[in-house]
């Protein structure tokens, strides 16, 4: 962490979907606070509720969601915070969105219009948040913008189209289009899913320079555990619209304490001894229309406790650590003795890895 002050608290936040006449909670009173110049790591299978949970961030839940209770303070503009949680118009929040939060989408080719010129499309996000440039002033900063994001002949390109793009390419001027208004927070939803290992590797190393460069906090919303060892500092590993275990990469790699970090971790590919099948996550996720007892990783925990049946268990610190918990009964000092899986012990062996 670059510092400990919050720019983002998030605090009992409840999230519900109305689908067919049902009532769906995606995001189960989960508090978290976001710090200054931070990289976070939000990591979980699909469906955790990692893109919801970040969505509210800048009003872009699908219209049949609304937030039940908590709030989301944000402290980028005002030092004393604004609760988002009160902005319920269009107009209201685009005073946030772009300008102090952006997200760079998961597809860029169904992000970008393909209808419209790169340097077109980058100067509507500068004039929608800076209505005191003119066009040609618009159209200069656009060509830094892509020029900061590595794509040579800046000028040339950007009078070009989407279609004339390679993907990597393309996700690199989504990532322009979002550094245009000057965020403070940016959450990158996704961003290496359909590329290939090389412009993942690309598209990291330039993530991370420009959050030297703007002095960003990003929020990475990912799966795969090897961008989270590249770019986090901290991860948070959601379940079933909770954050059941947060801590310093390191912390969570080494030393995760939630059964469901131990499988998480045992799914890596790299992990797999030669001859023997892949470990895979017995049974699946909990059917968040119905109201979840006790802890929801527990159906599908080999060494549940009956109390994880019952109760749902609170954070509890992990010794040693002013930054790493979990919510876990096996934290509790009166829960037996129960050892992580073999291949999680042996994790702490690569330590330089990380």
């Amino acid at each position: 962490m670059a510092n400990n002050e919050v720019i983002l608290s998030v605090k009992d936040l409840v999230v519900k979907f109305s689908l067919r006449g049902r009532i769906l909670k995606a995001i189960r009173e989960i508090s978290l606070d976001l710090y200054k110049g931070e990289s976070l790591a939000i990591v979980g299978e699909s469906g955790s509720g990692k893109s919801v949970f970040t969505k509210t961030f800048n009003g872009m839940l699908d219209p049949n969601g609304f937030i039940e209770q908590g709030s989301i303070t944000y402290y980028g503009k005002d030092e004393s915070g604004i609760n988002l949680v009160d902005y319920k118009t269009e107009k209201e929040w685009l005073n946030i969105r772009g300008g102090e939060i952006a997200m760079v989408f998961q597809d860029p080719m169904t992000a970008l219009n393909p209808l419209k010129t790169i340097s077109t499309q980058i100067c509507e996000a500068i004039m929608l948040h800076d209505r005191s440039l003119s066009l040609q002033q618009a159209k200069l900063r656009a060509t830094e913008f892509i020029r900061d994001v590595g794509i040579d002949d800046a000028e040339r390109r950007g009078n070009q189209f989407p279609h004339e793009f390679s993907g990597g390419m393309r996700q690199r001027i989504v990532i322009a289009i979002a550094m245009a208004c000057n965020p403070k927070i940016l959450i990158c939803d996704e961003p290496t899913t359909a590329l290939d290992v090389t412009i993942q590797a690309q598209i990291l190393g330039l993530l991370k320079d420009l959050k030297d460069k703007y002095n960003l906090t990003i929020v990475y919303i990912t799966h795969d555990l090897g961008v989270v060892a590249a770019v986090a500092d901290r991860v948070a590993v959601m379940y079933a619209g909770d954050i059941v275990e947060i801590g310093g990469v390191r912390e969570v790699f080494y030393n995760a304490q939630h059964p469901y970090t131990w499988a998480l971790l045992s799914s890596l590919p790299q992990l797999g001894v030669k001859g023997e099948n892949l470990f895979a996550i017995r049974g699946t996720p909990p059917n968040l229309f119905n109201a979840v007892k006790g802890d929801a990783f527990a159906p599908r925990n080999p060494n549940a406790l009956q109390i994880d049946f019952i109760e749902r268990p609170p954070y509890f610190p992990v010794p040693g650590s002013d930054t790493h918990k979990a919510k876990t009964w096996l934290l509790d000092p009166r829960a037996p003795k129960v050892e992580p899986p073999a291949v999680i012990r042996t994790l702490g062996g690569g330590r330089d890895a990380i």
